[in-house]
C-alpha cells in the first residue's frame, strides 16, 4: 500500500504519466569539439547554494516506505549538499529530523481549518532552524487516489486481513518498523487540538483541508514565518502572476505529481508558459515528472533555476534507506554531469533553449 502511494496517480493516473511522458518529447541538442573540462554543477536555490539544482520534494509518509524515513532521507540530502523538505503529514517530525541533522532543513506547511495548528507548524519549523517555508497551495480538497482508497491506506497499518497479507510479505520491512516508535504522523499527534490517538487523527484529517483559502492568507504566513518562503503547486500563469504579488521568494510549478486534478498538463509543459509570465520577478522551481539527469537538465534549459524530486529518492529510501537515497542522488548528478558536458556545457548557468532541439 506504501509504495502503491508513492507510485500512482488520481483518477485515471493521465496526468501523472504525462508529466513523465512530456520529459521524453523534448529533445537534446548534441554538440561537440566544446571544452567541457573542470565542470561545476553547483548552483543556489532559494538564495541557498546546494551542489547541484535538485531539492527532496516533501512527500507524506516517506516514514512508511521505510522506518525512521525522514530522518534518514535529511541526512542523505545533508550529505550530498540539497536540500530536503519534510512534509507536514511526515511520520517523523519536525522535532525527530532536526535531531539527526546538522543544517537547516526546508518545511511544506499545509494549511487547514484549524489555524491556530498551522500558526503552531511555523513556530516549531522557526524553532527548529529551517531555512524556508514551502507552502503547498493545491490541497484546498483531497484528488480521487484510487489505488488508496483500494488499499485502504493508513498510518501505521490497520490489521485487516488484506493489510497482514501485505506486511507477510516484507518480513524486513516489519522488523524494522518494530524497531521504532515513530510509526504515525507525529508532526500532528499530540499537537493539534484533540488529536490524542489515532481515532482522532483520523477524524481530524477527514475534516480538516479548508476550501476557503485564498491568496489572502499568506499574508499571514509570511508575517509570522518572516523568512524565505517558497509557494508550491502554480500551474497555471495567471496564479503565477499572483504568487508574485505576494512577495514569496520562490514558485514551484507542479500538479502534485499528478495527484490532485487529473486531466491537468504536465509540470514540464506548463513551465515555459510561466517562465515568460512572470520574467525575473521571482525564481521558479519545477516539481513532478523528474526520472533522471537529464530531466533535470531539461527543465533546466526551459527557465527553471531549480528542481524537486518525490518519487526517484522515496524508491531509494525504500530499497535501501539512507543508503538508497544517496544513490540516487548520485545517480541523477552523474546522468546531469554526462548529459551537460554531451550538451558541450559545463556551467548550469550557460544552458538555456539554445540546448534544445527546436
Amino acid at each position: 500500500m506504501f509504495f502503491q502511494y508513492a507510485d500512482s496517480g488520481s483518477w485515471t493516473e493521465s496526468t501523472y504519466r504525462a508529466n513523465e511522458e512530456d520529459f521524453a518529447r523534448i529533445k537534446l541538442r548534441q554538440r561537440v569539439l566544446a571544452n567541457i573540462e573542470d565542470r561545476s554543477l553547483a548552483s543556489q536555490m532559494a538564495g541557498q547554494p546546494v551542489s547541484m539544482p535538485v531539492a527532496l520534494a516533501p512527500t507524506g509518509l516517506a516514514g512508511m516506505q521505510h522506518a525512521d524515513g525522514e530522518m534518514l532521507a535529511a541526512q542523505a540530502a545533508e550529505e550530498f549538499g540539497v536540500p530536503f523538505t519534510l512534509s507536514t503529514v511526515s511520520i517523523c517530525s519536525i522535532e525527530d529530523v532536526a535531531s539527526v541533522t546538522r543544517k537547516p532543513f526546508w518545511f511544506q506547511l499545509y494549511i487547514n481549518r484549524d489555524r491556530d495548528f498551522a500558526l503552531n507548524l511555523i513556530d516549531r519549523a522557526k524553532a527548529a532552524g529551517c531555512s524556508a517555508l514551502v507552502l503547498t497551495l493545491d490541497l484546498q480538497i483531497m484528488g480521487q487516489r484510487h489505488k488508496d482508497i483500494r488499499n485502504g491506506l493508513s498510518a501505521p497499518p490497520r490489521f485487516t486481513l488484506n493489510h497482514i497479507l501485505q506486511m507477510a510479505r516484507c518480513p524486513i520491512w516489519c522488523l524494522k518498523m518494530l524497531g521504532t516508535r515513530r510509526r504515525t504522523f507525529r508532526n500532528i499527534v499530540g499537537h493539534a487540538r484533540g488529536v490524542n490517538g489515532l481515532d482522532a487523527l483520523a477524524a481530524w484529517t477527514s475534516d480538516t483541508l479548508d476550501p476557503t483559502l485564498s491568496w489572502s492568507d499568506i499574508e499571514w504566513v509570511k508575517k509570522r514565518w518572516d523568512g524565505t518562503l517558497i509557494l508550491k503547486g502554480i500551474l497555471d500563469e495567471e496564479d503565477a502572476r499572483m504568487a508574485v504579488r505576494t512577495g514569496a521568494d520562490a514558485i514551484v510549478v507542479s500538479n502534485h505529481g499528478g495527484r490532485q486534478l487529473d486531466g491537468a498538463p504536465s509540470s514540464i509543459s506548463m513551465l515555459p508558459r510561466i517562465v515568460d509570465a512572470v520574467g525575473d520577478r521571482i525564481e521558479v522551481h519545477l516539481d513532478g515528472g523528474i526520472r533522471s539527469g537529464q530531466d533535470v537538465l531539461k527543465a533546466l534549459c526551459l527557465g527553471a533555476k531549480g528542481t524537486f524530486i518525490g518519487r526517484p529518492y522515496l524508491y531509494g529510501l525504500g530499497a535501501a534507506g539512507r543508503q538508497g537515497v544517496l544513490q540516487s542522488l548520485e545517480i541523477i548528478r552523474r546522468e546531469l554531469d554526462t548529459t551537460m558536458a554531451l550538451c558541450g556545457e559545463r556551467d548550469l548557468g550557460n544552458l538555456s533553449l539554445k540546448n534544445l532541439v527546436a
